[in-house]
């Protein structure tokens, strides 16, 4: 049976035991686009959240939880990338062996210096689901040091992130 309820103007119409049902999209319904985002002078984490969320899918109207409908991302010039209130040196990156006293520290700023793509993308990987889901998000991200890539094939799209944009010069 059908009900038709009139708010303001806006007229709902209500179904009685009918069921709405989740969308959930096919494979083939999923279109990944590639973006390329330049990290010289912008801020980790602002960048971070926003790749997340491209890598996500949050971006698209057909996102949904359960499934990796998110784009591609390259990240260039990772090396650059700032950090805000001397987090670099304050920041500690701790790892563990699994042994006792197996305990390993260091400072984000050394890291940065000897892997500084690793660092990025375990920032990056921090905002993800931490499951299966979000490992295969992951492959999605290429991170390289330097400016150049190897993926211009697929006529990567450049992703502007002003918000992340530094302040400091």
């Amino acid at each position: 049976m059908h009900a038709l309820e009139t708010q303001g103007q806006l007229q709902i119409r209500r179904i009685e035991g009918c069921q709405v049902r989740t969308y959930s999209p096919k494979a083939s319904e999923i279109e990944r686009a590639w973006h390329v985002v330049d990290a010289e002078d912008l801020v980790l984490g602002r960048m971070s959240t926003e790749v997340a969320r491209i890598l996500r899918g949050k971006h698209k109207p057909m996102f949904v939880p359960h499934m990796d409908v998110g784009d591609h991302v390259i990240i260039v010039n990772c090396e650059k990338v700032v950090l805000t209130a001397n987090k670099a040196e304050k920041k500690i990156i701790y790892n563990h062996s699994g042994y006792p006293g197996g305990l390993k520290e260091k400072t984000f700023a050394d890291a940065m210096e000897l892997k500084p793509e690793d660092t990025v993308r375990n920032v990056i990987k921090g905002m993800l689901p931490h499951n299966r889901l979000g490992a295969q998000m992951l492959t999605k991200l290429k991170v390289y040091a330097g400016p150049a890539h190897p993926h211009s094939a697929q006529s990567p799209q450049p992703l502007e992130i002003e918000h992340a944009r530094s302040r400091q010069k």
